[in-house]
């Protein structure tokens, strides 16, 4: 009988060793204990603009970031949801998509790998979409009422703009202030909207009206600032 020779054998001993230690270490990077903790490293979500593509200035959208485990990496969402018009790439845990509405969404992200998981919870802000602020309060000069407002419109959208200012007094006749109509062009911040007039003398309510109209959505937005009393002197 012809028995196959040690160096022969070899090859087959190797080979089968090899495929051994690759199994080993398969199983070991697996393995819960040796594989890095999975993390969700991002904090917190940036706000959303209405009608806005999100994350533009991540070019494509916001992502999700992690770090440990063993990938590949999964994303979803277990509670909660994002607004209408957005999405979650599981594969990427890129956020993208524009907003259909506003407010604040509160969701729980469930991050996983072959062998661990994570969840963490964040809530998305979608931005009011018409603010205005005071630039120069309503105030008395002389026989008038000077001031000026600011007005911003947070959507992707143009919005037609009425802006109206009345004077009321104590028997509620109403004067005007200011009145404008116009295009508030998307995205616009702090447009500046002044408004004054001569008033006989008397006690007066400021009341500023903004009123934003997009026509592609007919949504109508409104806003309204008010003063106290403000006192215009008889002239001696």
């Amino acid at each position: 009988m012809n028995y196959p020779s040690y160096n022969s054998r070899m090859p087959n001993v190797v080979r089968c060793a090899a495929l051994l230690f690759l199994a080993a270490a398969a199983e070991w990077a697996q393995s819960p204990g040796a594989a890095p903790p999975l993390t969700i490293v991002t904090k917190q979500l940036p706000p959303a603009s209405l009608w806005s593509p999100y994350g533009l200035e991540h070019r494509y959208g916001f992502s999700l970031q992690a770090e440990g485990g063993v990938g590949p990496h999964h994303w979803r969402i277990v509670s909660g949801s994002l607004p209408r018009g957005m999405e979650l790439d599981g594969a990427s845990g890129m956020i993208s998509g524009s907003p259909e509405q506003t407010g604040q969404f509160e969701l729980s992200i469930l991050l996983g790998d072959n062998v661990q998981s994570v969840k963490k919870k964040y809530i998305l802000k979608v931005e009011t979409p018409l603010i205005i602020r005071w630039d120069s309060k309503a105030a008395v000069n002389g026989n008038r009422i000077d001031g000026s407002i600011k007005v911003s419109n947070q959507t992707g959208r143009d919005f037609d703009l009425t802006f109206i200012v009345l004077a009321v007094n104590d028997i509620g006749r109403a004067t005007a202030l200011g009145y404008q109509h116009f295009r508030l062009k998307r995205e616009t911040r702090d447009f500046q909207l002044p408004f004054g007039q001569t008033l006989s003398p008397g006690n007066y309510v400021v009341n500023v009206d903004v009123v934003g109209e997009e026509p592609i959505s007919n949504q109508i937005f409104r806003t309204r600032l008010v003063t106290g009393k403000e006192s215009i002197a008889e002239t001696p």
